[in-house]
């Protein structure tokens, strides 16, 4: 079928729109691809659907080539299998919630974890019937608080979830392969650069978890890599390399000193160093920064105080924090907080006071036994300097919530870290059993006795692909799509009102149509000036020009993404033409 331009619906626009920040959202909607409804929520125009088809084809075949089967289940679940495994209340403000004219609840489903669980206890019965692995590709909704970047995020959103089910650890891994096999496959097939690195599995569960990120100084994901590329993770997933301990006789006996004037971390430094009584110089690293918080429980109402201690060289990294301590909700304290708790010397907050009054303190990995430590004395204008972990002061536990810095140490490597930015569109988790544990999930084995299921989920955002290709596939003049999924192969360009153009032109279309090869032809009245700029901005990968060069016998053949052009002759040009598409 030949799409025209004629009868396209299609208004390409010459501005960006007011609210685009990044280049895939102001192209898609400049090209006519989507246009926006309400924050977080787009419509599929035409091309915008064709694009999308084209990945959801390639996301099946290679879903399809694991084994995997295809079902659909609603996006209007009821709240009961959520409540189940906590997940109605863990996903906070995050979903959206509705009660139908009976008083029910339902939310709109973000992911469906619970009933894939609950249709296989409702099918299968027999260790016979495993192995199975499942899947959908469907709207999922989440009511995201800062819906940014177009479809990058947003609040309604098309995503492919498969889930794997196996008698034991060793299926799951390799139903966990075979999984990252085919996400290989499908990221490579669409023309992706891309990384594979450590994740954390959030409010999902589970153990085992990678992220695969398209590379792109756009996108909201932080992750590190290893110089010597052995290793890469997401930034909320890396661990502190542990340092040795150090000796606790040693050290000096730990004293305070008044330290007017010295709430932050670089007037302490700097009073400190111009005390030549102390005898030595500091840094921020030799401090010991505490920062206060609270924590909720999902489903409670009590806060409950919590101090995170980190090197005072680092901020602490909040995505960071609410990672390590998912699922409960985090805030930092407010004015209000530290007015009911008196103990509590803003700028001068020590593990003294913190133990003194049962508030749990987390440190970072880096703070060991034996390290001494400048830190708050509990009371205003006052530091303790020489304050030993172990000797003076024993934390509650650790916690990864420092920022991570390129040229740290990288984790099972020998080489420093490297920072970089991606765009999540693809993760895999090994759930294990928290899901088939919610539901008494079972097979009833050989020995006549019951095996627990054990499950792997794995995501990939379908449309927020487009975005993420739109990223890495554009130049100053518009899209630049991969061929297979461009929302054509080649795109004609009646350049000229003859009756010669337009008649070669028809002629070349409805050969190439015969010949599969997708077309769209610009059959508009436009000027040639109006028609070009649309072909380089919707961002077919083969344009085909045919103008003057018919009085020479040829039309020419443009090459969206190098630029390079090629006079054909035009009994030829099917020829050329479908020999570019193999």
């Amino acid at each position: 079928m030949i799409t025209r331009m004629s009868s396209l619906f299609l208004r390409t626009l010459r501005e960006d729109p007011a609210d685009a920040e990044v280049p895939s959202h102001k192209l898609l909607v400049r090209a006519g691809y989507v246009r926006r409804v309400a924050p977080g929520g787009f419509s599929w125009l035409p091309l915008g659907l064709m694009v999308l088809r084209n990945i959801e084809r390639v996301v099946r075949e290679e879903m399809n080539a694991i084994g995997a089967q295809e079902i659909q289940f609603p996006a209007l679940l009821p709240r009961e299998p959520y409540e189940a495994t906590g997940r109605w209340t863990e996903y906070g403000p995050n979903v959206f919630r509705l009660v139908d004219r009976k008083g029910a609840d339902y939310l709109l489903g973000p992911t469906h974890e619970e009933l894939f669980t609950l249709t296989v206890k409702g099918e299968y019965t027999s260790y016979k019937d495993y192995p199975v692995i499942l899947y959908q590709i469907q709207t999922k909704y989440r009511d995201e608080a800062r819906p940014r970047g177009g479809i990058l995020r947003g609040r309604e959103f098309v995503m492919k979830d498969s889930y794997s089910f196996d008698l034991d650890a060793a299926g799951l891994q390799r139903s966990y392969e075979k999984h990252r096999d085919a996400y290989i496959k499908i990221f490579d097939r669409l023309g992706l650069r891309y990384v594979i690195v450590k994740a954390t599995s959030g409010a999902m569960g589970g153990s085992a978890s990678e992220e695969f990120l398209a590379e792109s100084d756009t996108g909201e994901d932080t992750y590190v890599r290893s110089s010597d590329g052995s290793y890469a993770a997401n930034v909320e997933a890396v661990v502190t390399p542990v340092p040795p301990a150090q000796s606790i006789e040693d050290k000096p006996a730990a004293q305070v000193h008044y330290t007017p004037n010295t709430p932050t971390i670089e007037t302490l430094v700097d009073y400190l160093n111009a005390q030549p009584e102390i005898g030595r110089t500091f840094t921020a690293a030799d401090t010991l920064k505490n920062v206060m918080l609270k924590t909720r429980q999902p489903g409670s109402d009590e806060w409950e105080l919590v101090c995170v201690g980190v090197p005072g060289d680092r901020d602490v990294d909040m995505k960071r924090l609410e990672a390590a301590l998912e699922p409960a909700e985090v805030a930092l304290l407010d004015d209000a907080d530290f007015e009911r708790n008196p103990f509590l010397v803003k700028g001068y907050i020590g593990p003294k006071a913190l133990q003194d009054n049962k508030v749990r303190y987390l440190v970072d990995p880096r703070i060991v036994e034996g390290t001494a430590w400048v830190t708050g004395a509990d009371k205003p204008d006052h530091h303790v300097v020489d304050l030993v972990c172990g000797r003076d002061f024993t934390p509650d536990g650790t916690i990864e919530a420092a920022e991570v810095r390129e040229g740290d140490p990288a984790p099972e490597s020998s080489g420093t870290l490297q920072a970089a930015r991606g765009i999540e569109i693809g993760h895999i988790f090994q759930l294990g059993t928290k899901y088939s544990d919610a539901f008494a999930l079972d097979a009833l084995g050989a020995d006549g006795k019951p095996i627990r299921i054990t499950m792997g989920s794995y995501g990939i955002g379908v449309s927020r692909l487009i975005a993420a290709i739109a990223e890495q596939h554009h130049d100053d003049l518009g899209l630049v799509w991969p061929r297979v999924v461009a929302p054509a192969d080649v795109h004609i360009v009646l350049a000229g009102k003859d009756d010669a153009v337009t008649e070669t032109g028809e002629k070349l279309a409805a050969e190439l149509d015969d010949a599969g090869v997708r077309v769209i032809l610009d059959d508009r009245k436009s000027s040639p000036g109006v028609k070009f700029a649309d072909a380089e901005l919707v961002g077919v990968p083969t344009i085909l020009v045919v103008g003057k060069g018919l009085t020479k016998g040829v039309v020419e053949v443009k090459d969206r993404a190098t630029g390079e052009r090629t006079e054909v002759p035009v009994g030829e040009a099917v020829a050329h033409l479908t020999a570019l598409m193999r």
